[in-house]
């Protein structure tokens, strides 16, 4: 993931957020880009790949524990916790495992108050953050999907951008700045 560089869809994700400053991004993406696309308010669901944290959160969940100043020895496996002495791991979520609360309450927060959620890119079958368009809805939001396929969530959208989020977002960006 180091190599990876935000699209033009984070790029156009963080335009709009400097246009509408409470503008929320809730994802899944465990890497940095909405972050290296200048995006400031990010829910993350499923963590992030560049923090680690204690595999036992023996100091409340998450134990976050800066690796950088662990000696790795990458022949006998992840290095200790500075706080128990048990494994670090990255502070993501694997398969089987619960949704920080936290997170998941701040993106049930933001679908309950916006009037407006972008859907970009899923097929809106990964649970719960595919509810969330379903809850926004249910609030009075508008949906709009940009997705070059149909996915789970294009029946409830009320505008669905056949089109690849790279190339429809930064229009979307173009247009507002052309009012």
């Amino acid at each position: 993931m180091r190599p990876a560089k935000p699209n033009p869809a984070h790029v156009a994700l963080a335009a709009l957020e400097k246009r509408f400053p409470t503008m929320e991004i809730i994802t899944q993406n465990i890497d940095d880009l909405h972050e290296q696309a200048g995006s400031k308010h990010i829910i993350r669901l499923h963590g992030s790949i560049w923090a680690d944290k204690c595999f036992f959160d023996c100091r409340g969940s998450p134990t976050l524990v800066e690796v950088s100043l662990i000696e790795w020895d990458k022949d006998s496996g992840p290095p200790p916790c500075p706080h128990c002495g048990r494994w670090v791991r990255p502070d993501v979520v694997w398969f089987g495992e619960m949704l920080p609360p936290d997170q998941l309450e701040a993106a049930a927060l933001a679908a309950s108050n916006c009037d407006v959620m972008l859907v970009v890119g899923t097929s809106g079958v990964v649970q719960p953050a595919a509810d969330m368009p379903y809850v926004a809805k249910r609030h009075g939001a508008k949906v709009i999907e940009f997705n070059p396929v149909e996915s789970e969530i294009t029946p409830v959208a009320d505008v669905w951008l056949q089109a690849p989020a790279g190339e429809s977002l930064p229009r979307v960006v173009e247009a507002l700045d052309a009012r």
